[in-house]
């Protein structure tokens, strides 16, 4: 039959990110004919796959077309390269163009909202494939989706208070329900990140997988300690950060492995077709009510949350996002927190010159 096409754009084709239609397995291994998994993926790995305004486009783009296709069993959301799925927003984009200017900043925000509602609303199964780092914005368009099954070299975490901005585009909406509130409010705060081994105990992510080959043979993350510990309170935890020699030699291994993401993507496969065995609207359905738990939460947030992260531009955004980006490895990107609060505490006004004056590429400067 003659189907009506329910895509929003059927006639664009997409230039920021990959939108593919790959092969799903049966039980035995083989593919299936007439159904398909789309892969959207993220790709900005120079950047770390962070989105600008055009990315945002096309991710909702994707999202909607994915959730239209009558033949896709689910979609597959990832990055490109190997060492991140996503780190957030353009940094560049912010600091040059959004800094400052709060009602540019609230329409992009609009669109960063749609994105998020788009993955929230899609019509099929959602799978995040965190093949790297999965930070700030990135964390929260993650946690959006349904499924999480990452590399075990992944790191999880927020970044916005140290770098201008607050964790509102979902974390302080979807993090206490994946890892309770203590959790969730010393990553949101703090911006300590977690490693993939912690995020699989914390409840974070669905599974993690080796992705790093060393002579032939796979090996787990070499940065982090994988056999659970007591920490000092008793507490069974994974993923202790390697200090000292361990870490030197930790790194070193790192340096002589390559990445292999055989393991990773044939988890996919595997959850893939295990949705394939399940009835479409049932599962859907299912999906679609434990979702609401998040919804809850965003719908209540999204639109004041977007003001005041509008506003915000005119502030401590301005000063961090133009820190991070105009500063330098060896300069520092972070500003100067405690010149910050003395200044605000002596009542001094936001303008250039408080800006400049904790900022690392002004210190130092007469």
């Amino acid at each position: 039959m003659e189907f009506v096409n329910h895509d929003l754009a059927p006639e664009r084709d997409f230039t920021g990110i990959g939108y593919e239609e790959r092969r799903v397995l049966d039980s035995a291994g083989s593919p299936v004919d007439g159904l398909h998994a789309v892969w959207i993926t993220l790709d900005n790995p120079a950047q770390l796959n962070s989105y600008d305004t055009e990315a945002v486009k096309e991710v909702i783009l994707a999202f909607r077309r994915a959730s239209v296709d009558r033949a896709a069993v689910a979609v597959i959301f990832t990055g490109a390269g190997d060492r991140a799925f996503c780190t957030g927003g353009n940094t560049a984009e912010y600091s040059e163009y959004y800094a400052g200017r709060p009602l540019e900043y609230r329409q992009y925000m609009r669109l960063f909202n749609d994105m998020v509602s788009a993955i929230l609303s899609c019509d099929k199964p959602v799978v995040n494939r965190v093949n790297g780092m999965r930070i700030g914005g990135g964390q929260e368009i993650g946690m959006a989706c349904d499924f999480t099954l990452a590399s075990d070299l992944a790191r999880f975490g927020q970044a916005g208070p140290k770098h201008g901005s607050a964790p509102d585009g979902g974390s302080t909406d979807f993090l206490h329900l994946y890892v309770g509130w203590a959790n969730a409010v010393a990553s949101c705060a703090l911006c300590d990140p977690w490693s993939a081994h912690e995020a699989l105990r914390l409840g974070l992510v669905n599974d993690i997988f080796p992705v790093l080959k060393v002579d032939g043979e796979f090996v787990p993350n070499p940065l982090v300690v994988t056999d659970r510990y007591l920490d000092d309170w008793g507490r069974p935890c994974l993923g202790r950060p390697k200090e000292g020699q361990a870490l030197a030699e930790g790194k070193a291994l790192l340096t002589e492995g390559a990445i292999d993401f055989s393991l990773l993507d044939a988890g996919v496969d595997e959850m893939l077709t295990k949705l394939l065995y399940t009835m479409p609207d049932c599962t859907i359905k299912t999906i679609e009510s434990l979702r609401k738990k998040k919804l809850e939460h965003w719908d209540a947030n999204r639109e004041t949350n977007r003001a005041w992260l509008s506003l915000n531009m005119m502030t401590e955004a301005k000063a961090g996002f133009q820190a991070f980006h105009r500063g330098s490895k060896e300069q520092g990107r972070e500003v100067d927190f405690i010149e910050l609060r003395r200044r605000i505490a002596r009542g001094e006004s936001w303008g250039d010159e408080l800006i400049e004056a904790i900022s690392p590429q002004y210190r130092g400067q007469a």
